[in-house]
């Protein structure tokens, strides 16, 4: 019997991905466990395995297609014993999703060749307080876009809504729900206000001379990224705690160690076992502070506060034409020399794309450094489930003042941004004095 295997979801946010390699061809035997393709998803390369036996009867999506939406069909396998060419010609088939990560629940594959539909016709209007059934995706396009659920036609199962329906809507210009001003509510017969959703892209691009400008289209992880910190920033009530912090010590210390450190052999000559930076005393200051100050350890849910036993600390990494943030995994746990020796892995991986989900996805807290750059101070946007991230400016040599003297130090300002929700002013200050602290006097990391 043919077995149509579908693209499967590589991480709980996917919606589509490139099908970057096919790694078998049609006639090709595979068994359970075989890796048989590499997906691209916005954050990652990945490889994908198999779950049935049989021959790979027809490749439908070759390698190089980009935009391949979740449970599409990939590939057709006959199953063990069947016949290949009946199986490739697509008879009684039944649609089973490619493997996807251990960790990661694959979506139930859609059978191959679905009997057309018709266009749905426009939903009728909801009456107040009847629930409108929608994915959590369609839910925030629809809010973004000012677009009321109960004037948008679900082609999903049993009428839901989904992506394409809000983006049809909004093509055929479906009117924005109203909500009323602060000004308005005030006022009885003050009539509603449309939601501001900014210049469209034809009015941006008409305040332009044609042939000043190129357009790069937005890829996956340009999208992720201005929908998770455009949510993030909307949702999230944020404030902002800078500290100052003396590097002098810091910077001593972290010479010693390096000059002490073991040496191997390469083919290019002996080498340091590892060579800390200033970031890996950065995350694991990090990390001691928030075991210290284990409310501050936590994320938000609308139940409760989600206290967690481990500083899984997030660092920020620049990639082309977008960043991620690999995650050091029970880092209140690790000396510096693991620290440093993961998270130069983890940066190499992201810029290579070729980070697993469970290194990108979850943590409690991040840093994000631009102290290289000459930045002196800057604040950062939460990523959830994180209630917290601290920036990290240039360390720069200051006069301060020390027993009724001016003396020179090497002096970084960190921003802390939180999230208000789980962490209020107290905790966060308290949670900001720790990590300073441990900076100040780094021995303190070591022991």
């Amino acid at each position: 019997m043919p077995i149509n295997i579908t693209m499967p979801a590589l991480s709980p946010t996917m919606e589509e991905g490139n099908l970057a390699k096919w790694l078998v061809k049609e006639g090709d035997k595979i068994a359970p466990g075989d890796v048989i393709a590499e997906i691209e998803t916005d954050k990652a390369t990945m490889e994908v395995e198999a779950v049935d036996e049989g021959t790979v009867a027809k490749i439908v999506v070759p390698a190089g297609t980009a935009g391949v939406k979740v449970n599409a069909l990939i590939a057709v396998l006959a199953a063990d014993g069947a016949d290949v060419a009946a199986a490739a010609a697509g008879e009684a088939p039944k649609a089973v999703p490619a493997a996807a990560p251990a960790k990661v629940d694959a979506p139930a594959a859609v059978a191959a060749a679905p009997a057309p539909v018709a266009p749905a016709a426009p939903a009728p209007a909801v009456a107040k307080g009847e629930r409108v059934f929608a994915s959590p995706l369609a839910r925030r396009l629809a809010k973004e876009a000012g677009v009321e659920l109960s004037a948008v036609a679900g082609s999903g199962p049993h009428g839901r809504v989904v992506k394409a329906d809000v983006e049809k809507a909004v093509a055929s210009g479906v009117a924005p729900k109203a909500v009323v001003s602060a000004s308005a509510s005030a006022s009885p017969t003050s009539t509603a206000a449309p939601v501001a959703t900014g210049l469209s892209d034809e009015a941006v691009l008409k305040l332009f001379e044609q042939g000043t400008y190129e357009l790069l289209p937005h890829d996956g992880m340009r999208r992720v990224i201005a929908s998770r910190l455009t949510e993030s920033h909307q949702t999230i009530p944020s404030y902002f705690l800078s500290i100052d912090a003396e590097l002098d010590a810091l910077n001593a210390l972290r010479v010693e160690i390096n000059k002490g450190a073991p040496m191997r052999k390469t083919e290019h000559g002996d080498a340091p076992v590892f060579k800390l930076s200033v970031n890996d005393f950065i995350i694991k200051a990090l990390a001691l502070a928030l075991r210290d100050v284990p409310l501050a350890n936590a994320s938000w849910t609308s139940s409760a506060r989600v206290l967690h036993k481990h500083s899984d600390v997030g660092v920020a990494v620049a990639i082309p034409d977008g960043l991620i943030t690999p995650i050091i995994r029970k880092a209140e746990l690790k000396p510096l020399s693991v620290i440093s020796t993961e998270m130069k892995d983890l940066g190499r991986r992201a810029r290579d794309k070729k980070l697993k989900p469970e290194e990108f996805q979850g943590g409690t807290s991040a840093v994000s450094n631009l102290g290289m750059f000459g930045v002196s101070n800057f604040t950062s946007i939460i990523n959830p489930p994180h209630a917290s991230i601290v920036s990290i400016g240039a360390g720069i040599e200051k006069p301060v003042v020390k027993n009724g003297e001016i003396k020179v130090a090497t002096v970084m300002t960190a921003t802390f941004a939180f999230d208000h929700r789980v962490i209020d002013g107290a905790l966060g200050a308290e949670l900001a004095s720790a990590f300073k602290r441990y900076l100040e006097k780094p021995m303190s990391m070591l022991v």
